[in-house]
């Protein structure tokens, strides 16, 4: 199993002048699911290098296990630090396409050519494309033939309305992901805020916000050893 994970570069939460980036637990639940199932994992972003961590999932109260075992892994503290740059990776190299969240791609990868040409590959290739809270955002601009987005008819879930509400930040995004995939016709759910929620469509898997991380995860492990 090759899985690529894909983080923003982006470090801005609007003009707020308040820093952000990716949700650590979305990164590093994720990446220890997969590695411990054996896979090679690939990072990559935009900018490559280090990319920015959401300062706030890195407090106290949003520390877990998985963040706490990745503060003690020199290795995968180095492959974070030193990630590919997006214009570097090619999708026939991988099984499956994984983007962990944070508010960062609302504003970088949502528009990126780079990560639209790769979700798109992924998806005419019948690869597993995996996307947690913020990240289906990646979506947006991802058309599958002229009209037609790669979420349109399709069931989805992600960061919800009254999630983005409750951490009032409704104002500051650009979009709400929400509304942005109702917009492109996706059968969107949602479960309790802050719970976990994980929807797989066939291939397509997307959980809801950081709680559901891991099992987003999972569901790709076992969608790529069930072929």
């Amino acid at each position: 199993m090759k899985v690529l994970m894909v983080l923003t570069s982006h470090d801005q939460m609007g003009d707020t002048g308040h820093k952000t980036g990716f949700w650590l637990e979305e990164f590093t639940a994720p990446y220890y699911v997969f590695k411990d199932a054996g896979a090679d994992i690939t990072i990559a972003s935009p900018k490559g290098g280090q990319p920015p961590v959401d300062p706030n999932s890195e407090t106290d109260d949003a520390l877990t296990e998985t963040t706490r075992r990745f503060q003690e892994d020199a290795h995968a503290r180095e492959a974070l630090a030193s990630t590919k740059k997006l214009a570097d990776v090619d999708m026939n190299d991988y099984d499956a396409l994984f983007y962990p969240g944070g508010h960062g791609p609302l504003w970088d990868l949502v528009n990126d050519d780079k990560s639209i040409a790769l979700i798109r590959t992924a998806y005419e290739q019948d690869k597993v494309i995996g996307a947690v809270c913020h990240a289906p955002a990646v979506f947006k601009n991802v058309e599958i033939k002229p009209g037609q987005n790669i979420v349109g008819g399709r069931k989805v879930t992600g960061f919800s309305n009254s999630e983005e509400e409750a951490v009032g930040l409704s104002g500051v995004v650009p979009f709400l992901l929400e509304d942005m995939l109702k917009e492109n016709t996706a059968t969107y759910s949602k479960g309790d805020d802050w719970a976990p929620h994980i929807v797989v469509d066939g291939k397509l898997i997307t959980g809801q916000n950081p709680a559901s991380s891991e099992g987003a995860a999972k569901a790709v492990v076992q969608t790529l050893q069930e072929g």
